[in-house]
C-alpha cells in the first residue's frame, strides 16, 4: 500500500482490519519499525479523535511526529495552479508539499469541503495535489469527500462485535443544526459495502449519497421500517443533496432515541464524535451499554496504526 486515501488503495480489505485488531492486543508489537521515520500531520480544520489516534499510532511504531496546522502554522498557501501570487497566498502548495516531502517520510493531510458548491467540493482538489507532488506516501486524515481512518475503524468494529455471520447494519440521517459534510457516510457506504452485510442507508428525500458511494445498499426513507432488526445502527447527519450546504428543516423526528432502538435486534450502536446529544441520538441512547461510540475511539488508534505499519513496510520507504 503505497497511499491510504480511500478502500480502493487497499488490496485486502480483511487483512488490513485483522491487522489493526492485532495491534489492539499488542500496540507495541512493532515498536521500532519507524524508528527514525517521520510522520507530518497536516490539519487545515479542527481535530481530536483523528489527531490524537494518529499521532498515538505513530508512537507505538516508534516514529517521529511533527504537527502543523496549515494556514496558521504555515505560510498561507495558494491552491490553484498559474495564480499570478501578488495577493494574500505566500506560498503555493506544491512548493510547500516538496518541501514536507525534503523533510518527512509520510504525509498525512486532513481537509475539509467548503459546503457551498458539491461539484467543487467533489473534485477534492487539496487531496489529489499531495498525491499529486508529493515524493512519499500521502495518508488522507479526512478530505472533501472521504475519511477512510474512520471508516476502517468502523469496520474493525463491525468484524469484532457482530454475533452472526451477515448482520443488518443500518447507516442512519439524523437532524442537525448546521450542514455537516458528506464525508463520513460517504465512506462508511464505500467500506461496508465491501463487507459480507445487509447494509441498509435511512434518510429523508432529498438527502441522497453520491451513488458512486452508495453501490448496492437498500435505500429506505422510512427510519422506523430499515431500523427493524437492525444488529448495528450508524447515526451521522449529513447536509441535503438538494440544498447543498443548507439547513432548511431539521427533521427532529429522526433523532434516535431509546424507543426507536426497541425496532432494532438489540442493535449496537455507533457514531463517530463530535455528536449533538438529544439532537442526533438522545443521552439515554449514547450512554447505554450497547453504545460502541468510545470504543470505536480506542479502535482509532489500531486502524491508523496498521495503516502506517503497512506503508512503513510497502510503501517504498
Amino acid at each position: 500500500m503505497k497511499n491510504f486515501t480511500s478502500v480502493k488503495d487497499v488490496s485486502d480489505i480483511k487483512y488490513l482490519i485483522n491487522k489493526g485488531l492485532e495491534f489492539k492486543k499488542n500496540p507495541l508489537k512493532n515498536a521500532y519499525q519507524g524508528k527514525n521515520k517521520t510522520l507530518c500531520m497536516l490539519f487545515m480544520n479542527p481535530s481530536l479523535r483523528t489527531r490524537l489516534s494518529t499521532q498515538k499510532a505513530a508512537y507505538n511504531l516508534g516514529m517521529n511526529v511533527i504537527n502543523i496546522n496549515l494556514n496558521s502554522d504555515s505560510w498561507k498557501l495558494e491552491m490553484e495552479d498559474g495564480t499570478i501570487m501578488n495577493f494574500d497566498t505566500q506560498e503555493h502548495i506544491k512548493d510547500a508539499i516538496k518541501v514536507i516531502s525534503t523533510y518527512c517520510d509520510i504525509i498525512s493531510i486532513r481537509s475539509f469541503p467548503e459546503l457551498k458548491n458539491r461539484s467543487i467540493d467533489g473534485e477534492d482538489k487539496i487531496l489529489k495535489s499531495f498525491l499529486k507532488y508529493a515524493d512519499i506516501p500521502v495518508i488522507s486524515l479526512e478530505s472533501n469527500t472521504l475519511h477512510p481512518l474512520q471508516s476502517l475503524t468502523d469496520m474493525m468494529i463491525l468484524t469484532e462485535m457482530k454475533t452472526i455471520r451477515k448482520p443488518k447494519v443500518v447507516l442512519t440521517w439524523a437532524p442537525h443544526p448546521k450542514a455537516v459534510p458528506q464525508v463520513v457516510a460517504n465512506s462508511f457506504a464505500e467500506w461496508t459495502n465491501e463487507m459480507d452485510v445487509d447494509f441498509v442507508i435511512t434518510h429523508p428525500k432529498g438527502f441522497e449519497l453520491d451513488e458512486q458511494f452508495m453501490h448496492n445498499a437498500t435505500i429506505e426513507y422510512n427510519q422506523d421500517k430499515a431500523l427493524e432488526n437492525a444488529d448495528f445502527v450508524y447515526v451521522k447527519s449529513w447536509t441535503s443533496t438538494e440544498n447543498y450546504g443548507q439547513v432548511s428543516d431539521l427533521h427532529s423526528d429522526w433523532t434516535i432515541t431509546k424507543e426507536k432502538m426497541k425496532l432494532t435486534d438489540n442493535a449496537y450502536v455507533m457514531h463517530c464524535l463530535p455528536v449533538r446529544r438529544n439532537v442526533e441520538v438522545t443521552d439515554e441512547v449514547l450512554d447505554h451499554p450497547s453504545s460502541l461510540i468510545y470504543h470505536q475511539v480506542k479502535l482509532r488508534e489500531f486502524a491508523a496504526q496498521a495503516v502506517l505499519s503497512e506503508i512503513l513496510t510497502n510503501g517504498n520507504n
